[in-house]
């Protein structure tokens, strides 16, 4: 079963729905990798986010007019209820996508397990550390981590390797319908849109499963 997950690293809806989406694979009786193939495809909530980082608090309320302590506040509790725990005093705004480059990299040099380890690896970094994901040290930092060589992490941010393939997933994805995040397509055939409650993901996940294992169906 091919998962895509279109996801941007500063949306804490996907972090939320990426944690909820693991716990639905394993309460499904799956395995990632082994039946569930996951591939995240890049999207920017926000394109014009500034190419330096800058704090969250701040850019938020120029970018909405109006202090925005109520909304992190949800957030803040949806995520707790998933064990996870955001930093929104720390939390720093900066534009995506050099992350996404980076991601498509990973997936690239490492396969789908080294493209989700970063991606958890910045989504920790961005909401609970108060990293920078906009700069070549934080990011190669990141890539290191989770098993990639920081000198070819180096030289490829420093290249303009990737930069057409990026704008074309972009396109990709506004051609297919993606006008929100996280978004779930299962097979190519169907999609969840947002931080589904695991039970909707458990259903979803059976289905397509079973799906797969009837003969002369897509996979």
């Amino acid at each position: 079963m091919q998962i895509d997950i279109y996801s941007d690293v500063v949306c804490p809806w996907c972090y939320i729905g990426e944690r909820r989406f693991v716990r639905a694979v394993e309460a499904a009786d799956l395995t990632i990798d082994a039946d569930v193939r996951v591939t995240f495809r890049p999207y920017q909530l926000d394109p014009g986010a500034p190419a330096t980082a800058e704090p969250l608090s701040q850019y938020l309320a120029r970018r909405f007019g109006r202090p925005v302590g109520g909304m992190l506040d949800a957030v803040t509790q949806a995520g707790a209820s998933e064990g996870l725990a955001f930093a929104w005093d720390r939390a720093l705004a900066g534009n995506t996508r050099t992350a996404h480059r980076l991601l498509a990299f990973a997936q690239r040099e490492g396969g789908p397990a080294v493209q989700r380890a970063l991606l958890e690896r910045l989504f920790a970094l961005h909401f609970s550390e108060g990293g920078d994901i906009t700069g070549v040290d934080p990011l190669t930092d990141a890539a290191a981590a989770v098993g990639l060589d920081g000198d070819r992490v180096r030289a490829f941010l420093a290249s303009s390797d990737g930069l057409a393939d990026l704008d074309a997933a972009f396109e990709q994805a506004r051609q297919i319908g993606i006008r929100a995040v996280p978004t779930f397509v299962f097979d190519g055939r169907h999609a969840l849109q947002g931080a589904q409650p695991l039970d909707v993901f458990v259903q979803t996940l059976r289905e397509s499963a079973e799906t797969d294992r009837t003969p002369g169906s897509v996979s």
